[in-house]
């Protein structure tokens, strides 16, 4: 692949690579993905970091975590409770203005757990469904994310198709 060329496709890539961090489990990776306060020019002497709000994540079924520090142990958390996952993002689409660049996309998470009883293979796997916002922002060390927000597609109920009366 050749090295990108506009914003959109820098931005694909930071997206992109916010996945792979999280399907390969690298939490260096992850946080280095998102802003730090310096990013934003917040003088971390007089400033807590892992206090400073500066991101944001809402994850399907969670409050909304604000600052570095919580955004970051739910990671960890997730990570580690987390034996397998992986992305197939559809839907996606990229809009930038400035400095601030959007990306929707539906995330088709395909993700397991530990093994039932101490076993060598996988439990079984879950599929989600999840429609996700995330926000980058431009930095001198490229594109880095500032919000994400998940929420879950609710599967349609078989009894409110039977429900409909044709017209």
């Amino acid at each position: 692949m050749s090295a990108p060329h506009t914003d959109v496709e820098e931005v694909e890539l930071a997206n992109t690579a916010f996945y792979e961090a999280l399907e390969r489990g690298d939490f260096d990776e992850l946080t280095s993905l998102w802003l730090t306060p310096a990013d934003l020019g917040v003088d971390e002497e007089y400033h807590d970091p892992a206090d400073t709000g500066v991101v944001s994540c809402v994850h399907p079924g969670w409050p909304v975590l604000t600052g570095r520090g919580e955004v970051l142990r739910s990671y960890a958390l997730i990570m580690a409770g987390t034996d397998y996952i992986q992305f197939f993002l559809t839907d996606v689409h990229v809009s930038v203005t400035g400095d601030t660049a959007l990306v929707t996309c539906t995330e088709n998470i395909l993700s397991g757990g530990p093994a039932p009883e101490g076993g060598e293979e996988l439990g079984p796997l879950v599929g989600q469904l999840v429609v996700a916002t995330n926000v980058f922002r431009r930095t001198p060390d490229g594109w880095k994310l500032w919000a994400h927000h998940g929420s879950p597609v609710l599967a349609e109920n078989d009894e409110d198709e039977d429900d409909e009366t044709p017209a």
